[in-house]
């Protein structure tokens, strides 16, 4: 499933939002002009130029490891449920009813003097299951029952068929590791890398310490012995993005052969799978790696691992001191956040993840007004249009292959706002006062029902995030683009702006999920969502062949001293910059109906386009979360994405006349088109 990071997709938004939030009126051309940054020429960075002013006069708040328009938007979001849920809390609802959990579920998490209070008493059953662990069986058995709670080496999962995209199947998925990526550990001569370990290993004893280990430092060293083994058998990024490399179906006989160090029939069987016969391995020689630990380490030495990964999972639902020490490690090590975010809105992000459609009914219901949906589906039917036109374009591609790619488009599937039908939450326990609990209840209540759906056909109208999440995504198997109502409003989606910056913003939001159904990845599903090659061996090489410069262009960025960007981790989504740039271009272009557009607060159409488009990436990073998503995240960081898609238009150029000697003039036979 491709997403866009939040912290990127959704500052796509003209910057009435910093004006808005100041107090001033926006400006009828939708630019936040005291942002821009005078000093610094278009022609030479389009992002310094919209955003220099902005960036130099805001710091990071504290309780954040990056900040733009985005995260105005997020936060926003956060206090109307915020509202809405301390609103239920007040009506006093009756009791088992939806409101009712979902005020208990936010109301256990917020109170930390309760949470104090009970000390360790909340996870003892969880460890003493641990420690009761006596042989390899009741290992698998273990793992399997805690689905959803505890993350395992080898993690399961259930979703389409890639190769038959109607029925769902059952998958496997690598984990296990307590850093975000392998690199942290592989890397051994990274200094940067180097500090987070340290960090990790310190977190880790004082989980052990706290917990009462008898030797928290020896418990932490075999914790981080365990998990340097596993990350050097994981995937690299890379090829995890690769669908025909991931596909890999096989029996569970087959399986249990090939990794025979897991006890896979007592794994799947506890994990409520016990009914599968054939499943996808996506990363087999990750898998075999970890079931040959599996059969060589002591039971002793994982018994202590999932203890300390149990007490990580826990630590935010305990005392003080395990809170403080989990945001020292997760906060300020990897991210580098000053503070902790506020409880109430921590509350919220568990509330979303747990009861995410209960309370994004009552969120539709006050901030989603039906015209706001019919105005994003003529948008996206605009954005379709040029996209059809952009096919029938390209000069690289044959008649064959492009008859087949509009078959494809032809069969998007457009979800807007929210689903058409709710989940049903009734089976779910939430009680008061209970806040570790209420977690560990609610993430098996959603594994339950994420294992049900294997072996049965695929649900079309389920959704993949709430209607209250500022984000979007294209999902292959379904050929679908999803827009959450949280992202369809003012500053993302108004109606009330100039068009040029509604295009550059919401309109390019847009065509970068319909393009993720053309990216390098995306493109080797056809239109009905099947894994199949499609193309001609000759247009496969030539988009290939304009992917690889696409790569170069970016690996040439670096944006931490001595870390450049990895072109083929962030392809997908620099595709999809680029070309989601150039429909978007084009659908406003058509929007006008071959008349001029005004100059407004002195920019032409076209230029006021561009801007828009650059100023949906402010955002400033803190260099220890710049650094985990370079290592980790598809997505560039904002400035390359602003400047990097912008560089290769053709109408950038004409609308700023860039000439040789400007920094972001590139000539016309260089620039990457793809779409």
């Amino acid at each position: 499933m491709k997403t866009l990071r939040l912290s990127t997709l959704a500052v796509l938004v003209h910057l009435a939002t910093a004006t808005m939030a100041a107090g001033a009126a926006p400006l009828a051309s939708g630019l936040d002009r005291p942002g821009f940054d005078p000093a610094v020429r278009v022609q030479d960075d389009l992002f310094h130029a919209a955003n220099g002013g902005w960036l130099k006069a805001t710091e990071i708040p504290a309780d954040k490891p990056e900040y733009g328009t985005f995260i105005q938007l997020r936060d926003l979001s956060d206090q109307r449920v915020r509202d809405i849920v301390e609103g239920l809390a007040r009506q006093k609802p009756a009791a088992g009813s939806v409101e009712q959990k979902v005020g208990a579920f936010y109301g256990s998490f917020v109170d930390t003097a309760t949470i104090d209070k009970l000390g360790l008493k909340p996870v003892q059953p969880h460890l003493a299951a641990i420690d009761a662990i006596r042989t390899p069986k009741d290992l698998a058995q273990w793992m399997g029952s805690m689905q959803g709670m505890i993350e395992a080496p080898v993690l399961l999962w259930v979703m389409a068929d890639f190769k038959n995209p109607t029925v769902n199947q059952a998958l496997t998925w690598q984990g296990g590791l307590g850093l975000p990526d392998r690199d942290y550990y592989l890397k051994q001569d990274d200094e940067r890398l180097a500090k987070a370990r340290a960090a990790y290993e310190s977190y880790l004893t004082t989980l052990a310490r706290l917990s009462g280990m008898k030797d928290p430092a020896a418990a932490a060293k075999t914790v981080m012995a365990i998990e340097q083994r596993i990350a050097e058998v994981h995937w690299d990024k890379v090829d995890n993005r690769n669908p025909v490399k991931i596909y890999n179906p096989m029996t569970v006989a087959e399986l249990a052969k090939a990794a025979p160090g897991i006890d896979w029939a007592t794994y799947l069987k506890a994990a409520q799978l016990g009914s599968v016969e054939r499943l996808s391995v996506s990363q087999p020689s990750a898998v075999t790696g970890i079931a040959k630990l599996f059969a060589e380490l002591p039971l002793a030495d994982w018994k202590v691992y999932f203890k300390l990964r149990s007490l990580d999972a826990a630590a935010n639902l305990l005392p003080k001191e395990f809170r403080d020490a989990r945001f020292a490690f997760r906060g300020t090590a990897l991210t580098g956040a000053k503070e902790p975010k506020p409880r109430w809105q921590q509350a919220i992000t568990e509330v979303n993840g747990s009861l995410g459609e209960a309370v994004g009914q009552l969120y539709v219901a006050k901030h989603f007004p039906p015209e706001a949906k019919a105005r994003m589906q003529t948008l996206v039917g605009n954005l379709l249009a040029a996209y059809k036109e952009s096919i029938d374009g390209l000069s690289w591609m044959t008649p064959a292959t492009k008859a087949q790619a509009q078959d494809k488009l032809a069969k998007y599937m457009t979800k807007i706002g929210y689903p058409d039908t709710w989940r049903d939450y009734s089976k779910l326990e939430v009680r008061a006062g209970d806040a570790l609990g209420n977690a560990q209840r609610s993430g098996r209540f959603e594994w339950q029902r994420v294992a049900a759906k294997v072996g049965k056909p695929v649900d079309r109208a389920e959704w993949g995030m709430t209607p209250q999440t500022v984000n979007a995504y294209y999902n292959p198997t379904l050929n679908e683009i999803v827009f959450p109502a949280a992202i369809l409003q003012p500053p993302f989606f108004d109606m009330q702006a100039d068009d040029a910056v509604n295009y550059g913003a919401i309109g390019a939001v847009i065509g970068h999920e319909i393009s993720h159904g053309f990216d390098d990845s995306g493109a080797q599903f056809d239109g009905d969502g099947v894994l199949r090659n499609w193309w001609t061996d000759d247009d496969r090489k030539a988009f290939e062949a304009v992917g690889a410069k696409l790569v170069a262009q970016y690996e040439a960025y670096e944006p931490i001293p001595g870390k450049k960007l990895n072109g083929k981790l962030t392809l997908g989504e620099n595709i999809a910059d680029l070309s989601g740039l150039q429909i978007a271009h084009k659908a406003y272009v058509r929007s006008l109906g071959g008349k001029p557009a005004p100059v407004i607060d002195g920019f032409t159409g076209e230029q006021r386009f561009f801007l828009g488009w650059s100023q949906a990436w402010r955002e400033k990073v803190r260099e220890e979360r710049a650094l985990q998503l370079l290592t980790m995240d598809p997505h560039s960081p904002p400035e390359f994405r602003a400047n990097g898609a912008a560089v290769n238009h053709d109408g950038f150029h004409q609308a700023f006349e860039t000439k040789p000697g400007d920094k972001m003039y590139k000539p016309a036979q260089e620039r990457i088109r793809i779409w």
